[in-house]
């Protein structure tokens, strides 16, 4: 079956289709797809993972177009990047 795995970071993103066994897991496909060769700061154990924006654990079963996504630390509270904008935008006067 294939699946995509997805991973972002400020300068660079990544988005594979990969095929895999029909009982693949999310680790599985993480391992497969050489992603943590390319992002080697990627720990399994700090970084969440998930499937089309929902949590998940890294024994997850998938199903065939899943999108594995593993998720990076927030660096900015979102919602305080409007009221930042908004402030920067004040001082141009």
């Amino acid at each position: 079956m294939q699946v995509s795995i997805a991973y972002s970071e400020p300068a660079q993103q990544l988005w594979l289709r990969i095929e895999v066994p029909e009982d693949a897991t999310v680790l599985s496909v993480i391992e497969q797809s050489g992603i943590l060769k390319k992002f080697p700061e990627i720990n399994l154990e700090t970084h969440q993972v998930g499937i089309f924006g929902k949590l998940a654990e890294l024994d997850g079963a998938l199903r065939a177009g899943d999108r594995v996504e593993i998720y990076r630390g927030i660096t900015a509270d979102p919602a305080t990047v409007p009221r930042r904008q908004m402030a920067e935008d004040d001082d141009d006067d």
